[in-house]
């Protein structure tokens, strides 16, 4: 039994465009063609791709994926080992975070000095206090929530549209970098990944990449943060979310 490329990337959910990449590479090869030329997978490399697709997950490095996968003495079994110990210190890490400190920080910007017509102006149908009490809620004594309450209250309008046109910008250059068709681990996504975390830094609070890939996390699970940056781009929300996690192991 073989599997076109098309197939392939149905069963996967991952592009036609990146399994040729990644054969391109030499990562995953199929292992047949058609009489005319065409890709056919074979089940060792579902298997292998299964593979990739897990360290992929978990941020490592297509390089490092090639070279853990081709290591002549590795085990098969020893990567589903080594990928479940991976992953079940990932989520233990991630439960210990506050995983949603950025909706605190993005979707009700508490504390902020403005008239309601310059709130309209600024924000326009989103409602900056929205979240106001559940952010409080959940993460009134934070350490990084203070600290956003306390630059919050300072920003003027022109500071709020500032922020709103970098935000603006960058989405507007992620949109472009995945039509381009830039892998979650390449290095203009993680190097976007980057500016991010940056921009929380500069206009919030210190974001550790800890705290970033705990945000990535919520993007994808809270259905209104997954909505929002989704709205620039069908798939951007998670599509981001694996670009803070490799900008993350890469910084790590």
């Amino acid at each position: 039994m073989s599997y076109s490329v098309g197939q392939v990337s149905a069963f996967a959910k991952v592009t036609v465009r990146t399994l040729h990449h990644y054969d391109e590479i030499g990562l995953l090869r199929p292992g047949g063609r058609s009489h005319a030329g065409h890709r056919r997978y074979e089940d060792a490399d579902l298997d292998r791709l299964q593979q990739i697709l897990f360290y992929r997950e978990l941020g490592f490095p297509l390089d490092e994926v090639a070279a853990l996968l081709d290591d002549p003495d590795a085990d098969p079994r020893e990567h589903l080992r080594r990928q479940h110990e991976l992953l079940t210190g990932r989520i233990a890490r991630l439960q210990e975070m506050a995983a949603a400190v950025e909706q605190a920080m993005e979707a009700r910007k508490m504390g902020i000095n403005l008239t309601p017509e310059e709130k309209f102006e600024v924000f326009g149908d989103h409602d900056p206090e929205q979240y106001a009490e559940e952010a409080e809620q959940r993460w009134g004594g934070t350490a990084q929530y203070a600290e956003s309450q306390r630059r919050a209250a300072r920003y003027t309008k022109d500071d709020w549209k500032r922020m709103q046109d970098e935000l603006a910008d960058w989405g507007a250059r992620y949109d472009a970098l995945m039509a381009d068709g830039e892998p979650a681990t390449g290095e203009r996504a993680m190097d976007m990944a980057e500016e991010h975390r940056q921009h929380i830094t500069k206009w919030f609070y210190e974001c550790t990449y800890e705290i970033h890939t705990g945000l990535g996390e919520m993007y994808v699970s809270d259905e209104r943060f997954r909505a929002f940056y989704d709205r620039t781009r069908p798939g951007l929300a998670g599509h981001l979310r694996d670009a803070i996690l490799a900008n993350a192991v890469r910084g790590s």
